[in-house]
């Protein structure tokens, strides 16, 4: 039986502001946007490529705004995703080279903290 990740809520305090920061600065794409019932308001957002889904919304979590542990994408291409940040204005990280990796960090609006890694070796798909 396969366990997929599929979901993660992201706590914001203005929705309009962080899907335009995700949707235009990020380049992720917005998959719902919706008011299922009072006081709730659901937004889906899928970065390139990927299986899982972030949520931002109304009515969906008490967690304060700021406040999701730090993600982690992996991605093709440090330095295009880099370049793509900073062109797009995000207040992005230098590349920072490890040995099992090489990163680059950014925040959104409210400080919810975001690593791209590019694991050097690994087989692209």
């Amino acid at each position: 039986m396969d366990w997929k990740l599929e979901l993660v809520f992201v706590p914001v305090s203005d929705v309009d502001r962080a899907k335009d920061f995700y949707v235009n600065k990020v380049g992720f794409t917005a998959d719902f946007d919706e008011r299922p019932g009072p006081g709730i308001r659901f937004v889906q957002l899928t970065p390139p490529g990927s299986a899982c889904s972030i949520c931002i919304g109304e009515g969906l979590t008490d967690a304060p705004a700021g406040t999701a542990p730090n993600m982690q994408i992996v991605v093709s291409d440090i330095q295009a995703a880099h370049a793509q940040l900073k062109t797009n204005g995000v207040d992005v990280s230098d590349i920072d080279v490890q040995a099992w990796g090489h990163f680059v960090t950014f925040a959104d609006p409210d400080g919810n903290k975001w690593a791209l890694q590019y694991i050097p070796g690994r087989e692209q798909a």
